[in-house]
C-alpha cells in the first residue's frame, strides 16, 4: 500500500468552514440536526461534482492508477475553526493531511502525540507536490488565527470573483470559484430547502437572508445576536457606555468682572413708566410755579481780617476829567516789544533757542508765540494755526455731535397703493332707476330670476310679490304666511323652468307662478310634482322607517289655484334658501334647529336629507360650491367646506369675526367674500390662507348681505344697517402669482333706516350691472 500511496498523486482541496462551529463528520444522520444548511449542503450535494472532477485531473496527469469507491488518496481539508474541541486533529500523511478521529493507539500512549506535536513545530508549513505539467507546486498549511494574531474575526470570502454580480452565474449550476479554482455549486433552492427547514432545527444565528457574496444563508455571530438582543431590549449596545456621565456645569458659581457682552443697553428695551411720569411732570409744574426752587450752591464767603475792611474804588468809576485828584484805575501793561511786528535784536531769538522751543511740547512753552522780525505790516502773514484750530474745532462738533431730528412730510395720500380710477372701471351702478312700492312692512328678501326679467321679492306681510323689473309693474302675488313674515325668497337655477321657493316661518313652499308662457308653465309643474311617486309614507316593504327630516305636503286648495304646489315642514324657522347650480337640490338653514340646523333636499324625489349630526357653532348661512361637489356652512365665527362625494372636511375658513352674517362666492370658486354684524368686509383667497386676504371696513353699521355679479363682470357690493350700498370692482385673475385687485366704486344712498333696520337685501341682475335693494323702508330700489 505504501508504494501505490507514494505513486498517487494527492491534491489538498480547501472548504470553507463556519468561524463558530464544530466540524463533525460521521456515518450517521445526526449531522443534520448538529451543522448549520449550508454546511449540510455542501456536505451532500457538492461530493459528486468533486469525484468527478478529481477523476478528471487524474486522466490529464496521466496517471495509470485507478481509485476505487471512497478509497480515496484526495482528502478534503477544512479550513481550521476556532474551535478544536472534539479532539480532531491534522495528521501529516506523505504529501498530504488526513483530517480524522484520534486512533486508539494515541490515546492510550501521550508521548507519541507529544512527538508528533513537536515534529509538526519543527515540520515546514508547506508541502511540495508536482502539477500536471510535472513542475513543483507548493502548498502552504493554513493559518491558524490565535488570541494574539492580527487576524480580524471578519469571515474570510471563499467566494473568488470580486465584484461581479452573483447575476451572471444564473445559467450556469455553480455560483463562483475558490481560492484553489474550484467551482462553488449553487445552494439548493425551492422545495428542497422547504422540506429540510421543515425536518430540522432553526439554527442559532439564522436570519433567513442570504448572503450576497457567497449565495450562502447569511448567519449571525454571538456578538451580533448580542447587540440585537440589546437593542430589543432598550439597552445600549455600546460596551462600556456610560449614559449618566458627570454634569459639566455651563455656568460656574465664581462670579465675572465683565458681562458676557459689553454692549449699551439699547434704546428700544427702554419702557417708559407712565406713574414716573406724573410724578415728574407734578415736580416740573411746581418749580414752574415756584412752589419748589432749584438748590444752589451756597457761596464762599473770604474771611474778612477784623477790623480791617477793604472797599473798591473804582466799582463804579465814570470818566473824569483829567484833575490832580482824579486816581483813574490802571490798565492793563502796553504790549512787550517782543510782540512787535518789528522788535528789537535783543528779543529776536537765535538758532539754538528758536529750535529748542520748535522742539518742546506746548505744555513747557514759555510763550505761545515766537518772536518775530517783519520789515514793515504789510509783510506780517495771516495767523499760521487757523486751519488747524479750524480742524479741531470741526472735530470736536463731530465726535460730540447734536441730533437734529427732522420731521418728514409726507402725504398720507402717496403711501396708499395706486389704484385705478373708478371712472377707468365702468359700468357698474350708480343711480335709482326704479322704485318698487307695494309691501306693508319691511322687505326681507329679493332675488331676480335667472332670464333677469322677474323680480320677486318677500316683506313683513306675509305676501310674496313678482314686479316686472324694467317698468316696476307688479305682475302676480300671494299670502303664503297668515302671521308669519316672508324670510327669503329664491330662483332655481335655469330656465327651462320657472319655479320660487319661498320660506315663511317653519314652512317652505314650491310655486310656479303663472307669469310665464304656458309651455314654461306646464314644465314647472311637472317638474314639482315629478316628486310625489318618491314620496314617502313611512313604510316600505313592509319595514317602518324613521320619522323623516321634512314633510312633504300640498298646501291646499287656495294655494294650489294660485301656483304654490308644495309645501315642506320642516319643525324649524328657515332662514336662508341655497340652489345647487343644477336646480335638482337645494339647502336650508334654520339657526334655531340643533341637528336639522342644515337640510339638503331633493326635488325631483321630495326627499329631505340632514347632512350633519352634530354641528359645531350657530349655523348662519350655506352655499354651494359653483363648479364642484363642495358644500360651505358658516357658523358664528367659522366657514367649513365639505366634499359631498367624499363626505369628509376640506377646509376650515377663518375669518376673524364676531358674528357672520352672510357669505357669497366667486363664480370661479376660488375666492370668496364674508360679512359680519361687526361692520367688516372680508375677502379670502381659498388657494392662499384661510386667513382673510383683504379686510375692508366702510359701513357704520352691520353688514347684511354680501353678492357677487354671477354674469361676468368683476362686480360685488355689500348692504349694511346704514342704508347704503357699497360697490366695489374685485377682479380675479388666472394667474397664481397675481392677487386680486379690490376697488371701492361707488356709494349707493336712498333707503331709510327704520328701528335701526337699513338695507336687508340685494341681487344682481344676472348679465347687466344692475343691482337690486330692499330696505326696512317697505321699498325695494333697481340700481344701475
Amino acid at each position: 500500500m505504501a508504494s501505490v500511496a507514494t505513486a498517487r498523486k494527492r491534491k489538498a482541496i480547501t472548504r470553507d468552514s463556519p468561524e463558530s462551529e464544530e466540524v463533525a463528520l460521521s456515518d450517521s444522520g445526526s449531522d443534520l440536526e448538529d451543522g448549520l444548511l449550508h454546511e449540510i449542503f455542501s456536505h451532500d450535494g457538492d461530493e459528486d461534482d468533486y469525484e468527478s472532477e478529481l477523476e478528471e485531473d487524474f486522466d490529464e496527469e496521466g496517471e495509470g492508477t485507478q481509485s476505487t469507491g471512497t478509497d480515496l488518496d484526495e482528502v478534503i481539508v477544512d479550513e481550521p475553526s476556532g474551535k478544536k474541541d472534539d479532539g480532531t486533529h491534522l495528521v501529516e500523511n506523505g504529501t498530504g493531511h488526513m483530517l480524522g478521529k484520534p486512533s486508539g493507539r494515541d490515546t492510550e500512549n501521550g508521548t507519541e502525540g507529544v512527538e508528533d506535536e513537536a515534529d509538526q513545530e519543527d515540520a515546514p508549513n508547506y508541502t511540495v507536490t508536482q502539477d500536471a505539467r510535472g513542475n513543483p507546486r507548493y502548498i502552504y498549511n493554513s493559518i491558524d488565527p490565535v488570541y494574539d494574531s492580527d487576524d480580524s474575526d471578519a469571515r474570510a470570502t471563499a467566494n473568488t470573483i470580486g465584484n461581479i454580480p452573483l447575476s451572471f452565474y444564473d445559467s450556469y449550476p455553480h455560483i463562483g470559484y475558490d481560492i484553489n479554482g474550484r467551482k462553488i455549486s449553487r445552494p439548493a433552492k425551492g422545495e428542497a430547502l422547504d422540506a429540510l427547514l421543515d425536518s430540522i432545527d432553526v439554527p442559532k444565528g439564522w436570519t433567513g437572508l442570504t448572503d450576497p457574496a457567497t449565495g450562502k444563508p447569511l448567519e449571525l455571530s454571538q456578538e451580533e445576536l448580542e447587540v440585537l438582543g440589546k437593542i430589543q431590549m432598550n439597552e445600549i449596545p455600546e460596551v462600556g457606555y456610560d449614559p449618566y456621565p458627570p454634569t459639566v456645569e455651563y455656568f460656574t458659581s465664581k462670579t465675572e468682572i465683565m458681562p458676557l457682552s459689553a454692549a449699551p443697553e439699547p434704546k428700544r428695551r427702554y419702557v417708559p413708566s407712565k406713574h414716573e411720569a406724573k410724578r415728574v411732570m407734578k415736580i416740573v409744574r411746581a418749580i414752574r410755579e415756584g412752589r419748589i426752587m432749584p438748590y444752589k450752591p451756597p457761596a464762599e464767603e473770604k474771611e474778612e481780617e477784623q477790623g480791617l475792611k477793604t472797599y473798591d474804588i473804582w466799582a463804579n468809576e465814570v470818566p473824569r476829567p483829567d484833575h490832580p485828584m482824579n486816581v483813574p484805575a490802571p490798565k492793563l501793561p502796553p504790549p512787550g516789544y517782543d510782540e512787535s511786528y518789528h522788535p528789537p535784536p535783543e528779543y529776536l531769538p537765535d538758532q539754538s533757542e528758536k529750535k529748542a522751543w520748535e522742539e518742546a511740547d506746548d505744555e513747557d512753552r514759555d510763550k505761545e508765540y515766537l518772536p518775530t522780525n517783519h520789515d514793515s505790516l504789510r509783510k506780517v502773514p495771516g495767523y499760521d494755526r487757523f486751519l488747524k484750530e479750524k480742524f479741531e474745532r470741526c472735530l470736536d462738533l463731530y465726535l460730540a455731535p447734536r441730533v437734529r431730528r427732522n420731521k418728514l412730510n409726507i402725504d398720507p395720500e402717496s403711501l396708499l397703493p395706486k389704484l385705478p380710477s373708478p371712472e377707468e372701471l365702468r359700468p357698474f351702478p350708480t343711480t335709482c332707476a326704479i322704485v318698487f312700492r307695494g309691501h306693508e312692512g319691511r322687505v326681507r328678501s329679493l332675488a331676480i330670476d335667472p332670464s333677469g326679467v322677474w323680480l320677486a321679492s318677500g316683506g313683513d306681510d306675509g305676501t310674496v310679490r313678482i314686479w316686472e323689473l324694467l317698468t316696476g309693474r307688479q305682475v302676480w302675488n300671494t299670502k303664503v304666511g297668515e302671521e308669519e313674515a316672508i324670510n327669503v325668497v329664491r330662483w332655481r337655477p335655469g330656465k327651462d323652468a320657472c319655479i320660487l321657493s319661498v320660506a315663511s316661518g317653519e314652512n317652505l313652499y314650491l310655486m310656479a307662478p303663472t307669469i310665464t308662457d304656458p309651455e314654461t308653465e306646464a314644465a314647472s309643474r311637472d317638474l314639482i310634482d315629478a316628486g310625489w311617486g318618491y314620496a314617502a309614507n313611512g313604510i316600505s316593504n313592509g319595514v317602518a322607517k324613521k320619522e323623516p327630516a321634512a314633510q312633504w305636503t300640498r298646501p291646499g286648495t287656495r294655494l294650489e289655484d294660485e301656483g304654490v304646489l308644495v309645501k315642506v315642514n320642516l319643525r324649524s324657522t328657515i332662514k336662508v334658501i341655497s340652489w345647487h347650480r343644477r336646480g335638482e337640490y337645494f339647502a336650508t338653514v334654520s339657526p334655531q334647529g340643533q341637528t336639522s340646523a342644515v337640510a339638503i333636499h331633493t326635488l325631483s324625489k321630495h326627499l329631505t336629507q340632514l347632512p350633519f349630526r352634530k354641528l359645531k357653532g350657530l349655523a348662519q348661512t350655506a352655499e354651494f360650491h359653483p363648479s364642484k361637489p363642495i358644500f360651505f356652512v358658516a357658523t358664528q365665527r367659522m366657514i367649513r367646506s365639505y366634499d359631498l362625494s367624499k363626505q369628509e372636511l376640506l377646509k376650515i375658513i377663518q375669518p376673524g369675526a364676531r358674528w357672520i352674517s352672510s357669505f357669497d362666492l366667486h363664480p370661479g370658486g376660488d375666492n370668496l367674500i364674508v360679512g359680519s354684524y361687526d361692520k367688516r368686509l372680508l375677502w379670502h383667497d381659498l388657494d392662499l390662507s384661510v386667513r382673510p386676504y383683504k379686510t375692508l371696513r366702510y359701513h357704520e353699521k352691520a353688514i347684511r348681505a354680501v353678492r357677487f355679479h354671477q354674469g361676468g363682470l368683476p362686480l360685488f357690493a355689500d348692504a349694511s344697517d346704514d342704508g347704503t350700498l357699497q360697490i366695489f370692482h374685485g377682479k380675479v385673475v388666472g394667474d397664481l402669482m397675481e392677487n386680486a385687485t379690490i376697488v371701492p366704486l361707488k356709494v349707493l344712498r336712498g333707503h331709510q333706516v327704520r328701528r335701526e333696520l337699513g338695507v336687508l337685501d340685494l341681487d344682481w341682475h344676472p348679465r347687466e350691472p344692475w343691482c337690486v335693494s330692499a330696505g326696512a323702508d317697505g321699498t325695494c330700489r333697481l340700481w344701475t
